[in-house]
């Protein structure tokens, strides 16, 4: 199970706003390949051996060695914009802290089995923080874009649920702030579709680059998109591809899992 999401705690354990109110999801206990209609939450399972030989030889032998990869999706399409805002310039680890620290002092509590966590702030919250508070927290630089995407999600959340993928990347981009990466990162988070993801992102480069590292990637951003996306034939091959690469940079379940 990958845990790239910031809302992934240490002991892997998150808390997903659905459709029933924020609950407590454990990443080494949820079914793969699973639909919970009720909750609204979608396991992904992203496997190497759909991937086609147009992926370079060394960094399909790497992905194949690591094996499938699981990946929870964002039930929550606020949440995963927020998440994709708070990700905008900093790196993982501060952008994790950022959520988190954000979520303890405004999200609303939960309690399973003993684990007590807060959800991300609801977009009315995001409205209601003081400029103070923002700044307390260390997000003063968040606060407008935050405040402007609650204010277009309470005006629009409910039309763009029911937008596909394509359209849905499109539409988010009408906010201030939001330009094609963070679009592109939110809705794959929330849809599971990493063809949507910016590949040409410096984490998918990284990775890349440790994985198979006698293999001549562009160092441009663009560039790198480009070739990366020559490498496959098909939206789900990209989507996999994407996933499996990054997870080489990324925390899986099984670093929590008991021994």
């Amino acid at each position: 199970m990958l845990t790239d999401h910031p809302g992934w705690t240490d002991s892997g354990v998150r808390v997903v706003r659905t459709s029933d109110g924020p609950r407590i999801v454990s990443a080494v206990t949820l079914p793969l390949q699973s639909w919970d209609g009720t909750a609204g939450l979608m396991v992904d399972v992203y496997d190497p051996v759909n991937l086609g030989e147009g992926v370079p030889e060394r960094l399909r032998k790497v992905l194949y060695g690591r094996g499938p990869v699981a990946r929870l999706r964002n039930p929550d399409l606020w949440d995963a914009l927020a998440t994709a805002i708070i990700r905008q310039v900093i790196r993982a680890g501060q952008a994790r802290l950022m959520y988190q620290r954000f979520s303890a002092a405004f999200g609303e509590s939960v309690t399973r089995d003993g684990n007590r966590l807060r959800a991300f702030p609801a977009p009315e919250t995001v409205l209601a923080v003081s400029d103070a508070e923002y700044a307390r927290l260390g997000m003063a630089f968040k606060r407008r874009p935050l405040r402007a995407a609650a204010e277009a999600f309470l005006d629009l959340g409910d039309k763009w649920a029911s937008l596909p993928p394509t359209d849905l990347v499109t539409q988010v981009q009408s906010v201030h702030r939001i330009g094609p990466w963070t679009a592109g990162a939110a809705v794959a988070d929330h849809t599971g579709d990493f063809s949507r993801y910016p590949c040409g992102d410096l984490a998918v480069r990284t990775c890349a680059a440790q994985a198979a590292p006698g293999l001549a990637w562009p160092d441009s951003e663009p560039e790198f998109a480009a070739r990366w996306k020559r490498c496959t034939t098909t939206p789900r091959e990209l989507s996999t591809l994407t996933v499996l690469t990054l997870a080489l940079g990324g925390r899986r379940a099984q670093e929590y899992a008991p021994d």
